[in-house]
């Protein structure tokens, strides 16, 4: 039996004494044993849930047996499977071990009503939840917790739900302005309800108005026995409908908007949608694994939303009951879910404390509802949500006992409120959106305005992420100074005038433990100063640590790092080097260019987990990992806590989420883009006019006569310088060869470069110009020969010129880079790769269209294309690679379905399909993109032109 489907109840006791073997009157089926097989057995054995296909519900059921046989044998007790069970007789004993049993005296019970016949009841059999149903003494004295809220969208009442009864009051109160919180002695008080609907069984979980407020749909139950749902009239609570079917409590019911259907769930699994007109049960909907315990109607009615137990969200077509989706992600149970106001989109809470947000996409048809937003959103089970009627704010209440207001186009929290005095677990808000009452477990009822906490929080969240203004200061030559000693603190400090470079050495004094050499200078608010050492790289042992401080050597912040997602490091640690394989804990949540927080160290998401054997890339997606702030890089141990942060400029208001705030200074051990070894690199820009110190130590506190160093502050001069890789390239006539470009970014340089390619000889085309996108340090293109290409001559095959083109700070630098060298025709290739359309099915029919494939991709949107062989010669297997299969396509966007052992086309096939999937958040371009074979020398398929297009 199921435990958790059983629950105390005040049953009626009997025994031998009561009723003899003798002379005493015959046990009765109704009277003494439907209780003890409704007490004992019917929580695993019902009509519903028939363990060995066998139920004691009814007499009739009871004689039927199950799939071992019958279980009575009248006037045979000792004969009967029931007995035999329930004694250990026969296997398997029930109940289970750990189950509540029948005492000696029931058991003799059972056994003396099938000696004397088993027979059945007098007239109609009972009602077995009747049997069952709990009389517990009332309490007094205590106000009964607040169970379920409503407001009513026509007038200004709620409905406040307790166990066993609902009550309608006013909401409205002598000071009913919008901005200060009311608390329940304004709102309840010694006033009378308006209404009271009363004698409902259990707890009510439930309440909801119809759109015209004159119905009143309310859900409660026993656990355990059943469920009940009913429709009443507002205007006198008369009930207008009951709806009972269910077996256990009900969690939730809901209207369809048109008011046709009721839908009702609880713990029992079961979603049930009824007929309102006529109370009949128009279909059930089953697919869940534990209670559902919330449901929501699309604004049409035509999809219904249920949240449950078992970690999931599904989506029901209402009016075929084929489930839409199982939508992903959530960690534990949920708790609460909703359909924003505009249809657009989903939002689901609970157990985990996030909310989640999915793109409602499956409104007729099974599709994925992609997830668009996952926020860490309380310290505490999220137990209740809801939209204000215009879908601007977004209201949570978790168990932590805080309730938190959310901004609805990219749900970023804008306030929390004050904590509650006891756990709030219902909500409602007004139908003016202006205010929303919250209902807590003492039985207390406060409201609270919606409207100012969102002028107010809006405005400061936006002034939080604003960008600080920055200046170029003005730089004459530059300063060469040497070290004075002492110049240990800020009074010894020694003045620089800026630009400067200053030779020292980190020698401890007699007397000193350690070294320490502070410098001073002034600065403009804004001005951008850059702060460099160059010792490890002079092949001098000093490990060096750079700090800006203000003038009293105190610690200036840099940025505050909020936490919005927390998270660890799994499977593995991590080195303080490699910038792939970042394996953490809930990475689904987690998004490309968001900021990852560990221990003091910053790094930034690049690529997703690209299969079931690997974590995240980091910027710059190879080689040594950049980190961020100018933060260093260091070694992180397996489960050791990790942060998804958002930066605010300090001085900003944070609102509290119950994650941790980080500050970062200007401080660094190793240069952050790590080509620096040991020496350390600081971008400081002056937060106000004043003086400023520059501290130069060794990390480990070492130091001798030679720990050298130089130090050189001068202004930021961003800049780029590209190199292009593949020069001297064979191309085989008809095909084409993969070229690379890579960008140096210097002094914090990240916007867009243009490398054009010019000058080809006769019968070659390149891929231009390749576009190295914005904070990406390299892109691919490709060199062609037709078909008919011939040999360049001499001086053709050297006559390439190639450029880089962007603009910096407003200013467009033109930059030379190394050309092609020696171009070259090879021999046809013995392959012949193409992307194609779907509906293009072979070779021949690719070669006579007359321009290359173009694809259009939206943000969030995955499509499909296809790779069509043409077999010349080369009959073994053909590998485009793993993650980095799709050249040079967008960032954020890329080939799906790459498999184990990446994308490949097998001997013996000669096409393949690719999924193209583009990250929700990728910006409208045009983008050449191709594969490149690892067979052949790499031949280059012809570019297909990408158009992300945001929009329908």
């Amino acid at each position: 039996m199921n435990t958790k489907r059983i629950f105390p109840a005040i049953l009626l006791l009997f025994s031998v004494t009561a009723i003899g073997l003798g002379d005493e009157p015959v046990p009765g089926y109704n009277e003494h044993v439907a209780p003890l097989l409704t007490k004992y057995c019917a929580g695993c054995h019902n009509a519903d849930d028939r363990e060995g296909d066998f139920s004691l519900e009814t007499y009739a059921e009871l004689q039927k047996g199950g799939e071992s046989g019958v279980a009575i044998l009248p006037g045979d007790a000792a004969s009967s499977r029931l007995i035999r069970l329930l004694t250990g007789a026969a296997e398997p004993k029930m109940p289970p071990e750990g189950e509540p049993a029948p005492t000696a005296a029931e058991l003799s019970l059972l056994k003396a009503w099938i000696e004397a016949g088993a027979k059945g009841p007098d007239g109609a059999e009972p009602d077995r939840t009747l049997l069952r149903t709990p009389q517990l003494p009332a309490v007094t004295n205590v106000d009964p917790a607040i169970t379920g809220l409503a407001w009513s969208p026509a007038a200004p009442i709620a409905a406040v739900a307790r166990f066993g009864k609902v009550e309608l009051i006013s909401t409205k109160t002598a000071d009913d302005s919008h901005e200060a919180v009311v608390e329940a002695s304004s709102l309840l008080g010694d006033r009378k309800p308006i209404v009271v609907i009363g004698d409902l069984p259990g707890k009510v979980n439930a309440v909801e108005f119809s759109r015209h407020g004159t119905l009143l749909v309310t859900a409660s139950g026993v656990a355990g026995l059943y469920g009940h749902a009913a429709i009443w009239n507002t205007i006198d609570g008369t009930l207008l409908r009951e709806f009972k079917g269910h077996r256990d409590i009900l969690y939730a019911a809901t209207l369809q908007p048109n008011g046709s259907l009721l839908a009702t769930a609880g713990y029992d699994r079961r979603i049930d949608l009824w007929d309102i007109e006529t109370g009949e049960l128009v279909r059930s909907l089953s697919g869940h694994n534990d209670a559902v315990y919330d449901l929501a109607f699309s604004p049409d009615g035509t999809v219904l939303a249920s949240a449950s137990g078992d970690h999931t969200v599904k989506l029901w077509h209402v009016e075929t009951g084929e489930r839409l989706d199982t939508l992903s992600q959530p960690l534990a149970e949920q708790y609460v879910v909703e359909f924003s106001p505009d249809g657009r989109s989903i939002v689901a809470g609970g157990a985990d404390n996030r909310i989640r947000v999915w793109q409602f996409v499956s409104r007729t048809a099974p599709r994925i509802n992609p997830l668009i937003h996952a926020r860490f959103a309380h310290e505490g089970p999220i137990v209740q949500l809801a939209f204000s009627p215009d879908g601007r704010s977004l209201i949570t209440l978790a168990e932590d006992r805080s309730a938190k207001q959310w901004e609805t186009t990219g749900f970023t929290q804008v306030r929390a409120f004050p904590e509650q005095p006891d756990v709030a677990v219902s909500l409602a808000i007004s139908n003016d959106g202006d205010r929303f009452l919250v209902g807590r477990m003492d039985g207390s009822l406060a409201r609270y305005s919606i409207k100012t906490a969102i002028q107010d929080a809006v405005a400061s969240q936006s002034n939080a992420d604003a960008t600080p203004l920055v200046t170029t200061p003005a730089a004459d030559s530059m300063n060469a100074v040497e070290e004075q000693e002492p110049n240990d603190s800020s009074e010894q400090s020694q003045l620089l005038e800026l630009p400067a470079i200053v030779r020292g050495v980190i020698q401890p004094l007699e007397n000193q433990s350690h070294d320490a050499d502070v410098y001073r200078f002034r600065a403009k608010a804004g001005e951008q100063w850059i702060a460099e050492i160059k010792a490890a790289r002079d092949k001098s042992p000093l490990d060096s640590k750079l700090e800006i401080l203000d003038a009293d050597e105190n610690r200036i912040t840099r940025v505050m790092l909020q936490a919005v997602r927390d998270s660890y490091f799994t499977f593995r640690g991590k080195d303080s080097d490699t910038s792939d394989d970042f394996r953490v804990h809930n990475w689904q949540e987690m998004e490309l260019n968001e900021y990852l927080y560990a221990a003091g160290e910053v790094v930034k998401l690049w690529l997703y987990p690209r299969g079931p054997d690997s974590g995240f890339k980091v910027y710059p997606g190879q080689g040594k990992r950049t980190n961020y702030f100018d933060t260093t890089a260091y070694a992180h141990a397996l489960g050791a806590p990790c942060y998804i942060v958002r930066p605010v400029e300090p001085g900003q208001p944070l609102i509290p989420n119950g994650l941790p705030v980080f500050p970062i200074y200007y401080e660094n051990d190793d240069d952050s883009l790590r080509r620096w070894g040991a020496d350390s690199r600081l971008t400081f820009t002056a937060p106000a006019d004043g003086e400023y110190l520059v501290r130069v130590t060794d990390v480990r506190g070492f130091g001798g006569d030679n720990y050298k160093y130089e130090l050189t502050v001068r202004p930021r001069h961003p800049d780029f310088r590209v190199t292009l890789h593949g020069a001297n390239p064979s191309v085989p006539a008809g095909a084409g060869r993969e070229l690379r470009v890579t960008a140096e970014r210097m002094d914090g340089y990240d916007g867009p470069i243009e490398v054009h390619i010019d000058g080809l000889p006769p019968g070659f085309h390149a891929t231009s110009p390749i576009v190295i996108q914005s904070e990406q340090i390299e892109a691919f293109g490709a060199i062609y020969a037709d078909a008919d290409a011939v040999a360049p001559t001499a001086d053709q095959a050297k006559s390439s010129q190639v450029t880089a083109h962007a603009m910096v700070d407003g200013q467009l630098l033109t930059k030379p880079v190394n050309n092609l060298g020696e171009i070259k025709l090879a021999a046809a290739a013995k392959l012949g790769v193409r992307i194609v359309a779907d509906d293009i099915s072979s070779p021949a029919e690719a070669a006579s269209l007359s321009k290359p494939l173009e694809l259009t991709i939206h943000p969030g949107e995955t499509i499909t294309a296809r790779v069509l062989l043409d077999r010349l010669g080369h009959n073994g297997p053909v590998s485009f690679g793993k993650e980095d299969s799709g050249r040079n396509l967008p960032h954020g966007v890329f080939v799906d379905n790459i498999g184990l052992n990446g994308l490949l086309i097998l001997p013996g096939q000669d096409e393949r399909q690719i999924f193209i999937t583009a990250a929700k958040w990728v910006p409208e371009q045009t983008r050449l993109f191709h594969l490149k074979t690892e067979v052949e020398g790499g031949v280059a398929t012809l570019p297909v032109l990408l158009r992300v297009v945001n929009g329908e």
